[in-house]
């Protein structure tokens, strides 16, 4: 009994070679058809993981060369500068990173040049102000001098975690950039007995240094209270205190910052105490030279050092 098709006994023995070769062939084509299929399927597997490794690269390079972000308006020298009635010289924003540029001294207009730098929870800082602050107010308020104010950040250890003086200095870029009329108050505000917080403490939240600006009249209230909870200047907070540690200081007889407050007046760094008025009164008069009487306005009374 065979197994065979009904109709295979009634083929020739050639009829039925050539059958199953046809048959081989049909399958050998259906074969090859399907490993055609197979192999454009893996190439367009193989493209699609390239060229999603190659998005992945690109992304990856991307991040990596993202500018690090701009610094604040009318901080171009890593300071900013004020004059008479405490307006700001207006500076162009300049990358985080980029080297700054300094101040304009005109040394032939008799007008002085105050430079300070500052981190906001120093505590010498926080007794120079109190006890200098009103000085130099009247100075630049009667266009005797200029101020050019530098916060830098050297204490972030002391505020428990919180890094209370990269924000604050943070705090005083976007008020500068924002609201650069309204800077000194803001500055000295945050120097003042009142607000200034001790050192190993936390500090000033973000909300309480936004409550500070209504308390002192800054302006663009909602612009600066927004580049304050996205710290929008950090990366230049961190650059532009690297600059000062490293220097060159332009305009100046140091190579350096080397601690805080560093007071310079006329480029000439101010070495007395810091809560001795009339100390600084008398360094002031003789960075200024003879003329300075004469183009001055009269200055507090000192009070006596405690």
């Amino acid at each position: 009994m065979s197994n065979g098709n009904p109709g295979d006994s009634r083929l020739s023995k050639n009829e039925r070679r050539g059958a199953a070769r046809e048959k081989a062939r049909i399958k050998r084509t259906e074969q090859k058809k399907k490993d055609k299929r197979t192999k454009l399927f893996l190439q367009g597997g193989v493209g699609l993981a390239l060229i999603a490794i190659v998005a992945v690269i690109a992304l990856v390079l991307v991040n990596s060369n993202k500018p690090v972000g701009p610094g604040p308006q009318n901080f171009a020298s890593d300071g900013i500068q004020l004059s008479q009635g405490f307006i700001a010289t207006p500076t162009a924003a300049l990358d985080a990173d980029a080297d700054p540029i300094p101040s304009v001294v005109d040394e032939e207009s008799g007008v002085l040049d105050i430079q300070m730098y500052v981190d906001y929870l120093c505590p010498i800082c926080g007794a120079f102000e109190q006890a200098n602050g009103e000085y130099i107010e009247s100075l630049v308020e009667n266009g005797a001098a200029t101020l050019e104010v530098h916060p830098i950040t050297i204490l972030d250890r002391l505020s428990q975690g919180q890094r209370y003086s990269s924000r604050t200095v943070n705090a005083v870029a976007c008020v500068a950039d924002s609201s650069p009329n309204d800077f000194y108050s803001y500055h000295s505000a945050l120097l003042s007995e009142e607000v200034q917080p001790a050192e190993n403490t936390t500090g000033l939240n973000d909300d309480e240094l936004i409550a500070l600006l209504d308390t002192v009249g800054v302006e663009n209230v909602g612009a600066v209270t927004e580049c304050i909870q996205d710290e929008s200047f950090k990366s230049w907070v961190s650059n532009s205190t690297a600059r000062a540690l490293s220097g060159p200081i332009p305009n100046s007889d140091i190579a350096q910052v080397t601690g805080t407050p560093t007071v310079l007046v006329n480029g000439v760094k101010y070495e007395g105490a810091v809560n001795d008025l009339a100390a600084f009164q008398a360094f002031v008069i003789q960075a200024a030279g003879d003329d300075f009487n004469e183009s001055s306005t009269s200055t507090p009374t000192p009070t006596p050092a405690p």
